[in-house]
């Protein structure tokens, strides 16, 4: 039987430390925006990716979505992939009651979509490292597309 030894470990130089990724993955969910009047308020958010990985078309993207759009992603994923999906942030029922219920602006209160925020770019972070994830046309087209077609036919992503 042959003896085993190690591999010889190469030298990291400074060049080789602070270089570029082989392959990086960077997704921000940043710039929280609140829309409209009274009962007609939403806030939606920028998700903006960066990566240099084959499987995505777009190297750099920015689009705006809301907490729904997320819920979207989830139910595609839940039903069409082969990956536990992570749980998003909960939906703050008590923070939706009528403003004459509450002593605060609810979920439209700063530290709430601040705390959202965080909730939604850890989950889309763990989604979209996902392997298998990174195929699904879904999160494609949630993280690189203007408007989300929900007419869409589910399938994987093809590089060619």
């Amino acid at each position: 039987m042959a003896a085993t030894s190690r591999l010889p470990a190469k030298q990291q130089t400074l060049a080789d430390a602070y270089a570029v990724p082989a392959n990086f993955l960077e997704i921000d969910v940043c710039d929280a925006q609140t829309h409209g009047i009274a009962n007609k308020r939403y806030t939606d958010y920028e998700v903006r990716l960066k990566t240099n990985l084959p499987i995505f078309r777009v190297k750099e993207s920015s689009v705006r979505r809301r907490y729904s759009d997320f819920e979207w992603l989830k139910k595609e994923l839940d039903r069409d992939s082969k990956i536990v999906v992570p749980a998003l942030p909960g939906k703050a029922f008590k923070k939706q009651l009528p403003s004459f219920m509450r002593s605060d602006d609810g979920i439209f209160e700063d530290d709430f979509i601040e705390e959202r925020r965080k909730g939604l770019e850890q989950f889309i972070n763990k989604v979209a490292g996902h392997p298998l994830a990174q195929n699904e046309k879904c999160l494609h087209i949630f993280l690189q597309d203007a408007e989300i077609d929900k007419n869409y036919v589910p399938g994987k992503v093809r590089t060619t």
